[in-house]
């Protein structure tokens, strides 16, 4: 589970336990919420990693195996959205790349060392995490929609017909949450007037709560339940529609 010191990365590690999964809960910089998390889950493994470097999470991978014994699921959640809104026009390099990095790289990172694993046991199932930024765009945010969209379009695709040579029965899944509340939108979503805004395309005018989009987490990753499903994007949204443009 990476990125289990977020908001939706917690509801996923708390969801996998309610079924009576062995967890590790991994973080970067979220040390004291991620041993809090592995506290109430009973002393899961709790590690550090930082998910752009290489070898760190190639050890990840290593650490999960040593403390489980078998790493059957991944969830890929860890990512980051860049708070500020800044039009390509104005971009930073620095930004760009960083975002990427911080999506896109570790995304790869991720399911490259867990694929690993499964063609060694010949059986897994990962799900990785975009966004409807991935699939609609966001203004202001086209790293963050650049890398999402490669997720979910490229990566996902690609790894679902990859996975099979090596385990017939291995698939690959992603989930594409809209805005949901976590520690990362907490201050965009204090404003009514931004609530209001994005939920104008969406059927069920809310914002998602991070069990929302864990319970398809979990669901996807169920060989009962989705046995028979890969290479599937599931948009948890509201029925979100996509941006509204004019007011």
């Amino acid at each position: 589970m990476t990125g289990a010191s977020g908001g939706i990365g917690a509801a996923c590690a708390r969801a996998f336990a309610a079924e009576g999964a062995r967890v590790l809960v991994h973080y970067h910089r979220g040390e004291d919420r991620a041993q809090a998390l592995a506290a109430e889950l009973g002393g899961a493994p709790c590690l550090a990693a930082d998910l752009t470097r290489e070898r760190e999470v190639d050890s990840l991978f290593e650490a999960a195996r040593s403390a489980l014994g078998r790493v059957d699921v991944c969830a890929a959640v860890a990512g980051v959205w860049p708070q500020e809104d800044v039009p390509l026009w104005g971009l930073p390099l620095a930004r760009w790349e960083e975002t990427l990095r911080a999506n896109l790289t570790t995304t790869f990172l991720t399911a490259r060392a867990f694929l690993r694993v499964v063609a060694a046991s010949g059986h897994g199932s990962l799900v990785l995490v975009g966004s409807t930024a991935g699939l609609f765009g966001e203004a202001g945010h086209a790293d963050y929609a650049a890398a999402k969209a490669a997720i979910v379009h490229g990566l996902l695709p690609s790894l679902k017909n990859e996975v099979v040579r090596v385990a017939p029965r291995a698939r690959v899944n992603a989930v594409c949450p809209g805005w949901t509340e976590s520690p990362m939108t907490r201050d965009a979503l204090a404003d009514q007037e931004t609530v209001r805004r994005i939920t104008r395309t969406m059927p069920l005018r809310k914002v998602a709560r991070p069990e929302d989009v864990a319970a398809q987490v979990v669901a996807l990753a169920s060989d009962e339940v989705s046995g028979h499903v890969t290479g599937q994007i599931v948009v948890v949204a509201g029925g979100m529609e996509g941006r509204v443009l004019h007011e």
